[in-house]
């Protein structure tokens, strides 16, 4: 999903309908559904949501989905934003993607009145354009065996160089990466906003000689952790679970992790509107949603999935959006993260990374 490169999500295009009758048991052929075109980023992950929300909803509702994928949806909104006369409905996608679109009159501002589902969800994992759908965090993962019984538990540990030598790696981008520097030096995860750019920079260069990779990847960073090159890293939560399933001697925290999301957002002029603002209020229905971790290890979207019984306790307590899990972590914000500091950050993160 800034592209959503995660652990299982293989980033290859597809295009597949989910085709159902609006009318159940009716004799003759049924009558034109209404429909609507879905976007997602494809791989296992679409897969997973077609069985656990996307199916559901379709017959729910008596509606057709049909699904398209894009990796990087952003240019395709534009383009297809610029015509006026846009092919998809709803889009999968950052909620930065979701935000930008807003302000650029590209996304539909959501009237909340039509989405009830939305009412349990928190206000901070809201915006006016968007819907949560899905989340993953930020963690520090670390070596077991290196660590023992005093592992890191912290960014201002990961920091620590004396108390906690090691080879350290860093995300090779400023999202979640400017959070977690303020947050070692001693602002607290609810108070990051508007992010202190400067004191984020300057605490970077503290632990900057002693980052051993930045990395570009999922994939990269799984590697990192699991083939021991590093001692501890920045990594998001499902890839450093899957490595751990596989064997690695490997451990992490939701500790100040930065809880990050996709949300569903719909085109202006989106050529189904009335039935995409449906489909987006059933798609965040609590049992759909707890639907979802159980097909692939996603943070249901929204937090009344957890209250629904299906998923099991011992798997929420893997998951990022759990409340328990939550509450111990930041909620990374795309409001500012599209603001015009945001974008300065953004620009200055590259002078940053490349200056020796």
């Amino acid at each position: 999903m800034a592209s959503l490169l995660r652990w299982t999500v293989l980033r290859s295009t597809v295009l597949r309908s989910t085709v159902l009758a609006c009318l159940a048991g009716a004799a003759g052929p049924a009558l034109a559904a209404e429909q609507i075109t879905f976007v997602s980023q494809g791989g296992a992950y679409q897969q997973a949501q077609t069985k656990a929300i996307l199916d559901p909803a379709a017959k729910a509702l008596g509606i057709t989905i049909n699904q398209d994928s894009a990796p990087d949806a952003w240019p395709v909104i534009r383009t297809q934003g610029a015509t006026g006369k846009p092919t998809w409905d709803v889009v999968d996608t950052p909620t930065q993607d979701c935000v930008r679109g807003g302000k650029a009159g590209l996304i539909e501002k959501l009237d909340f009145a039509k989405i009830p589902n939305a009412a349990a969800i928190p206000a901070e994992y809201k915006t006016e354009y968007s819907v949560p759908y899905e989340f993953y965090s930020s963690v520090l993962a670390y070596n077991k065996s290196k660590y023992g019984k005093n592992p890191p538990q912290s960014w201002a540990d990961f920091w620590d160089v004396k108390k906690f030598p090691g080879a350290r790696a860093l995300r090779n981008h400023p999202f979640a990466t400017l959070e977690a520097a303020l947050m070692a030096d001693g602002v607290a995860p609810d108070k990051l906003y508007p992010l202190d750019v400067d004191r984020a920079f300057r605490k970077l260069e503290q632990i900057k000689p002693h980052i051993a990779v930045w990395w570009t990847s999922g994939g990269q960073s799984a590697l990192l952790i699991q083939g021991g090159e590093v001692d501890m890293e920045m990594i998001w939560n499902g890839r450093v679970s899957a490595v751990m399933e596989a064997g690695a001697d490997a451990d992490y925290t939701f500790n100040q992790g930065v809880l990050q999301n996709t949300s569903l957002c719909i085109l202006k002029n989106a050529p189904n509107l009335a039935t995409a603002v449906r489909f987006v209020n059933e798609a965040i229905d609590p049992k759909l949603q707890a639907n979802l971790p159980l097909n692939i290890p996603y943070g249901p979207g929204n937090p009344a999935a957890f209250d629904t019984g299906i998923i099991p306790a011992s798997l929420a307590a893997k998951l990022p959006s759990a409340p328990e899990n939550a509450k111990k972590q930041a909620v990374l914000s795309a409001e500012w993260w599209t603001s015009e500091a945001g974008d300065a950050a953004l620009k200055r993160w590259a002078d940053f990374v490349q200056k020796k």
